[in-house]
């Protein structure tokens, strides 16, 4: 039998109240998952032949997640004596009642199709940090088949992005996050928060002490889990960047057309020179498609010599084909400390003409349009993106990881299309007048 915490115990009663909508808000792995789909399990018991759905936006995360974790785990520790059967090849598991729970992935065209050509009555979607709202909607309009006493339910958790993603504005304050009026039926909506403390008995307090031990927006993300403030006309957004994240092994070396290390030099003197920035080291790639890459954030602070073969090894082990470092700031020291560490990698030097914001700004564009991806999470790099306005950076120290990316992103999308980032953005910018 499982037992719960208190602040579990108050989102599993959330769980079966009147709401139409609920949202489980909060910290890594306090609950909030294996809930949902615990009170979906119990809702396909009681109904006959009832279809609930539980959508990701990867169908391969929302596999690994549900199919073969939290699903299985429910199935074992809440409903042992009931046997549950998967149609892999059709996308649903089945109840012995004939209830079924199909479990997909919002990038899968053909599954989505085939998902949504249903009705349901619980639709689930998991990780919505890393759902546009308008795929949501799409969702939504498919809670529709009605069981008698059973209720149309919608289910939605995350660990909590920025304040203006599109989760906090329905189920915190109450507004239609498209027209950001107030939602005609705002009882429809309830929210709950837990934190990785109402799970501690299942977690290890090591693992908790190094959620705590995070840096703060992460720490308020994960551990905390309350949703952060947001700079005013950011460039970047946590969502953005979110919904574009990929896996290392969807950008196969076959795929990858160019790679290039980039460099943001410092004047740090070593690890020990605390006052000073880091140097950025960045490894992004352009794929055969013509998106980007964000592939490794290797910043460090350190000597010369110790940042310059770190350079170097990141030059070899993701085959690149040169590195890229800004000239203004030492740029022939950083081609000699890169020469120094192989005197075979070739360095390509580039002058920072402009400012920061205005170098910052076109990539930026990239993000939006979803043609830049993080194949894995950094974290710094994408708190310093996030404080970048049209004004200027408005993050503490400078921005090394951000300014290592957006030279690499820059080289990248200047190789791949022909025309000059600047160009690029100067017809974006009469297109959208």
């Amino acid at each position: 039998m499982v037992s719960f915490s208190l602040g579990q115990e108050r989102a599993r009663r959330l769980l079966e109240g009147p709401q139409r909508y609920i949202c489980l808000a909060g910290g890594t792995r306090s609950g909030k998952t294996f809930l949902i789909v615990r009170a979906i399990v119990a809702r396909a018991l009681k109904a006959p032949g009832s279809r609930h759905a539980i959508l990701r936006f990867h169908a391969n995360a929302a596999r690994a997640s549900i199919s073969l974790d939290t699903l299985p785990n429910v199935m074992r520790l809440s409903f042992p004596r009931i046997k549950l059967k998967e149609h892999r090849q059709d996308g649903f598991f089945e109840l012995p009642n004939g209830a079924r729970i199909w479990v997909g992935g919002l990038d899968d065209k053909e599954r989505v199709e085939k998902i949504l050509g249903l009705e349901y009555v619980s639709i689930f979607l998991n990780e919505a940090s890393q759902i546009p709202y308008s795929s949501a909607l799409v969702a939504f309009t498919r809670l529709a088949q009605t069981i008698e006493g059973v209720m149309q339910r919608a289910y939605v958790d995350l660990n909590p992005v920025a304040k203006s993603h599109w989760t906090n504005l329905l189920f915190g304050e109450k507004r239609d996050p498209i027209s950001m009026h107030p939602v005609a039926d705002p009882e429809n909506y309830a929210r709950c928060f837990l934190n990785p403390r109402d799970n501690a008995e299942n977690l290890s307090p090591q693992f908790i002490e190094s959620l705590a031990n995070l840096p703060e927006r992460q720490r308020k993300r994960f551990y905390e889990g309350v949703y952060v403030d947001e700079l005013e006309g950011a460039l970047w957004t946590y969502e953005v960047i979110e919904a574009s994240r990929c896996k290392l092994e969807d950008i196969p070396e076959s795929e990858r057309a160019a790679v290039v290390v980039a460099l943001d030099p410092s004047g740090a003197a070593g690890r020990d020179d605390l006052g000073a920035d880091e140097i950025g080291i960045v490894v992004a790639a352009r794929s055969n498609g013509g998106d980007c890459y964000v592939l490794a954030d290797r910043s460090c602070r350190e000597a010369p010599a110790v940042w310059g073969r770190r350079a170097v090894a990141a030059f070899h082990e993701y085959r690149a084909d040169c590195i890229v470092a800004e000239s203004n700031f030492g740029g022939e020291m950083v081609r000699a400390t890169i020469q120094a560490a192989d005197p075979n990698v070739p360095v390509r030097l580039v002058t920072a003409s402009r400012g920061k914001a205005v170098r910052a700004e076109p990539i930026s564009v990239r993000y939006a349009q979803r043609q830049v991806h993080h194949a894995g999470r950094f974290a710094k790099l994408e708190d310093q993106l996030c404080a970048f306005t049209p004004a200027g950076y408005g993050g503490a120290g400078s921005p090394d990881h951000a300014d290592a990316a957006i030279w690499a992103l820059t080289y990248l999308f200047d190789q791949g299309d022909g025309a000059g980032i600047i160009e690029f953005y100067r017809r974006e910018t009469e297109r959208r007048k």
